[in-house]
């Protein structure tokens, strides 16, 4: 363990590399699926986040996201007219509106899920537990990373 404290450049660029590798292949996985329906990484972030946090707004997923409302509308909007996602006027703020999959929605996520499923799943059926944990709090970290 002490040699991870004297991690040097090159290892962090082994890292960053590997990190880059396993988005590429876990995103490429469903590439087929979204290419079908003319759709890209942001329409999947998008359902993405809008599966895992059903209700949320235009502002919450702009926040999530990070991006400009432009360009998330680009996004909305051929998910709504594809019926992949609806929007409901929020009962205590009606200029909001909430996101959610439609029928449609769910059926195209659960596609795209089961297509990363399986390669996430094998990765980390074949780890030790406790690699698991620290590769997820690892994660983590670099995701709330203060700078």
């Amino acid at each position: 363990m002490k040699e991870l404290l004297y991690l040097k450049d090159e290892q962090i660029k082994d890292f960053i590399q590997l990190l880059f590798y396993a988005y590429r292949e876990t995103f490429s996985d469903p590439k087929k699926i979204l290419s079908q329906n003319s759709f890209g990484p942001a329409h999947l972030r998008a359902l993405n986040l809008i599966e895992r946090n059903p209700g949320t707004n235009l502002g919450e997923l702009m926040f999530q996201l990070k991006i400009t409302k432009q360009s998330l509308n680009r996004v909305l909007r051929d998910l709504i007219k594809t019926k992949m996602v609806k929007q409901i006027k929020n009962e205590n703020d009606t200029r909001k509106k909430n996101l959610f999959l439609d029928k449609e929605g769910k059926i195209f996520f659960e596609k795209i899920y089961e297509s990363q499923k399986k390669r996430i799943f094998n990765a980390l059926k074949s780890s030790e537990p406790d690699s698991v944990i620290k590769f997820k709090e690892v994660l983590n970290k670099i995701i709330d990373a203060k700078n």
